[in-house]
């Protein structure tokens, strides 16, 4: 199995790397994209080596995408190609898992209107304006779709997350 995370510099630190660490735990080939290769660094210092670019991202390829928040959404939301691997993820379904801003790169890509969805309470605002039935929960399945509010909803985004890909808690 093979998740995808896409992300960029100062996301939140936690959130990149325990969905990294548990689904490489889980026995899956972890991908992290961003806009370039070399490394991208978290608010709080951690660096994470960049396997691919957006553009060499093929997301028939993955089982899951994974959204970290922090700041990074803010530009990864600019970045068509991004928005375009979200938008393959539900034209077929797969699981997307979208924590903290996260859930800004699937509103920049249409995604949300009629789905139920959590995000950071900054977002808040910005999740309805597009559509999306809002649910302040530290975890909200809507179908393929997970997302969560923020670091302390981690085990629960978690333990979401490996449910869809076949895992039990």
């Amino acid at each position: 199995m093979k998740a995808l995370i896409i992300s960029a510099d100062h996301f939140e630190d936690s959130e990149l790397l325990v969905p990294y660490y548990r689904l490489k735990e889980a026995g899956a080939e972890v991908t992290v994209a961003s806009l370039n290769r070399g490394t991208i660094t978290g608010k709080h210092g951690y660096e994470v080596a960049v396997d691919k670019t957006f553009d060499e991202v093929n997301p028939d390829e993955y089982a899951i995408l994974v959204l970290p928040g922090g700041k990074a959404p803010a530009v990864v939301r600019k970045q068509s190609k991004a928005l375009e691997i979200a938008r393959s993820f539900f034209a077929v379904n797969k699981p997307v898992a979208a924590i903290c801003h996260g859930p800004q790169i699937l509103i920049s890509a249409g995604l949300l209107k009629g789905r139920r969805a959590t995000c950071y309470m900054s977002v808040a605002d910005e999740l309805k304006e597009a559509g999306a039935l809002y649910e302040d929960q530290e975890v909200v399945v809507d179908g393929n779709l997970v997302t969560s509010r923020q670091p302390p909803d981690l085990p629960a985004f978690m333990r979401e997350t490996m449910k869809q890909l076949g895992f039990s808690p």
